[in-house]
């Protein structure tokens, strides 16, 4: 037996209500079981319950044993003065309050069908990565739909608790924010820790001020990255040192500069170097002034597909690091890398917003560039579309993704509404 499986059938009350006494023989009627508590104290609050003539308002403990109070020192806790009833699956010791009254105990253990709990174990020690794989299937599309819609705003949820954790870091500026974010989203995983670091070292305040020129932006960021210290030398390089050089004094940035071996390039295409994002990166803050308002503006997926759509400048159409001239054409900002930064950075962006300034609008835009956005292709979302679900926008696989590794991986199989479907049908 375990709490989060009694948690489960206090909940929906899936338990025999005929004669409902306490364990001290006092009538129980049970009006409102409550709202479940995910953060300290008791189990449940706001519960309603009539023991015998009286009516109690107040909270719900539930333990596997009724030892388990003491066992967890709720005794001497004050957050559990205001505990109306003990829910316990056995009896094994009659409690008392502080003021000696009689805790009232209800026992569930000869009041709960075993079919749950053989259904739930066989989920919960299920050895499939997905416990529910061999019964999804029959599940109904509205509950799939349903459990798939809360785990994505889950998802965009916790995103934008990291947006606003860099928002607060910035004195809640929304564009030096923004820029915070592309950087990291532009460094696609394998590079954004340093590309973090860069935006850290390199505020936004400091480009905008250079913003009409090209060339004062990318020698800004490839002297801070440090990718200019040894770059060859030819006509761009040596105008890209020289505004570095007078840049840096002006702002004092040389004693912040990174060094070139904190970036990776081993086994990375040479699409994906950290010097081609940084061009990039400058193409698009140049091309695009106040991208983070015109990306509020935006008003559809096309706009913001558009807004992104930069082309490089000409040296970095021929050059994947400074100083080294390519064989082929150096492609520009891809349809990929586009809506990776749909995902990652827009759609989170646009909720932060919305939660800071109490706009729900901007959570609606943020699910609707979901929906326009084609699903993610990766080993979690293959295995739902190997169940048989049609995973067609990232709507889709940003939600599966949340629910397989938030519910399914943690057997959080109670909480979810695909596992409390297939375990009470």
């Amino acid at each position: 037996m375990t709490e989060s499986f009694l948690h489960y059938i206090w909940q929906f009350q899936y338990f025999k209500k005929d004669d409902l006494k306490t364990s001290e023989g006092e009538v129980l009627e049970i009006f409102n079981p409550g709202i479940r508590n995910e953060h300290a104290g008791p189990d449940f609050s706001e519960a309603k319950i009539k023991i015998g003539k009286l009516e109690w308002r107040g909270s719900v403990e539930i333990h596997i044993n009724a030892s388990g109070w003491s066992d967890h020192h709720h005794d001497t806790d004050q957050a559990y003065e205001k505990v109306v009833l003990h829910v316990v699956w056995q009896n094994d010791k009659p409690l008392q309050r502080t003021d000696k009254s009689v805790m009232p105990t209800l026992e569930l253990k000869d009041r709960v069908d075993l079919m749950y709990w053989d259904r739930y174990k066989k989920l919960f020690t299920s050895v499939e990565s997905i416990p529910c794989s061999g019964r999804w299937p029959g599940v109904p599309e509205i509950t799939k739909l349903a459990m798939i819609e809360r785990t994505l705003l889950r998802r965009l949820e916790h995103k934008a608790v990291a947006v606003k954790a860099i928002l607060s870091n910035n004195s809640n500026d929304w564009d030096e924010t923004c820029y915070n974010l592309l950087m990291r989203n532009f460094g696609f995983k394998v590079n954004a820790a340093p590309m973090g670091q860069l935006a850290e070292v390199l505020p936004y305040k400091i480009l905008l001020k250079h913003i009409d020129k090209t060339s004062q932006v990318e020698a800004l960021l490839f002297g801070q990255a440090g990718f200019l210290g040894k770059a060859a030398d030819d006509d761009y390089t040596v105008v890209l040192k020289r505004e570095y050089r007078l840049l840096s004094s002006k702002y004092n940035l040389e004693e912040r500069r990174m060094n070139a071996v904190q970036w990776r390039f081993l086994r990375m295409r040479p699409a994906n170097f950290p010097t081609v994002r940084l061009s990039q990166v400058a193409s698009l803050l140049t091309a695009q002034k106040n991208l983070f308002s015109k990306i509020i503006e935006c008003l559809s997926y096309p706009d913001l597909v558009k807004l992104f759509t930069v082309e490089t400048s000409t040296y970095w159409q021929h050059h994947y690091q400074p100083g080294k001239k390519s064989k082929s054409i150096v492609s520009s900002l891809g349809k990929a890398s586009i809506e990776n930064i749909m995902i990652n950075t827009v759609a989170p962006m646009l909720v932060a917003y919305a939660q800071f300034h109490d706009e729900q609008i901007f959570i609606d835009r943020a699910v609707e560039i979901l929906q326009h956005v084609p699903s993610e292709d990766n080993k979690i979302v293959r295995e739902w579309s190997n169940l048989g679900f049609r995973v067609t926008s990232a709507f889709d696989s940003q939600g599966l993704i949340e629910l397989y590794n938030d519910f399914c991986m943690k057997r959080r199989c109670l909480e979810c509404a695909v596992g409390t479907y297939i375990i009470k049908s």
